[in-house]
């Protein structure tokens, strides 16, 4: 049986996609530490980091570091957070987030209802910053 996030990614559940390329994307995730929480996924279906083939995590890394350039500015953030359990969904994934303090580098903060239009606004505000940083191309509409 697919993953949730396999789901999310075929289009089976909705998602609140901020990045899509050939090898990776970026959503929203629906239970975030803080506003702007994004996961970065690949979208080959492998349940640890550490088993994802070297071209496939230098490209989940380095799309993570993107989006986290544009969490920061979209988000007004000091700080990104950046962690990988993996414990929650089978299949790997990066959580980069806005972050104050070393608080919210707990799961302890998942606010697991949020308000579905500050996800949305977070959502748009970080596409903005993604397009205005020259990424448009990955960019969904």
């Amino acid at each position: 049986m697919a993953s949730v996030f396999t789901r999310i990614i075929d289009g089976e559940l909705p998602g609140r996609f901020v990045w899509q390329d050939d090898t990776v994307v970026a959503f929203l995730t629906i239970e975030p530490i803080r506003p702007g929480h994004v996961l970065v996924v690949p979208r080959a279906e492998v349940d640890h980091w550490v088993d994802l083939d070297p071209a496939t995590w230098a490209r989940v890394a380095e799309v993570s570091r993107t989006i986290g350039h544009a969490v920061r500015e979209a988000m007004g953030a000091p700080r990104v957070g950046q962690m990988i359990a993996g414990f929650e969904v089978p299949h790997v994934h990066v959580h980069v987030f806005p972050a104050e303090d070393l608080g919210d580098l707990s799961f302890e903060r998942v606010d697991r209802t949020p308000d579905p239009a500050l996800v949305d606004d977070a959502a748009e505000r970080i596409r903005a910053s993604l397009r205005a940083a020259g990424h448009a191309d990955h960019v969904p509409a």
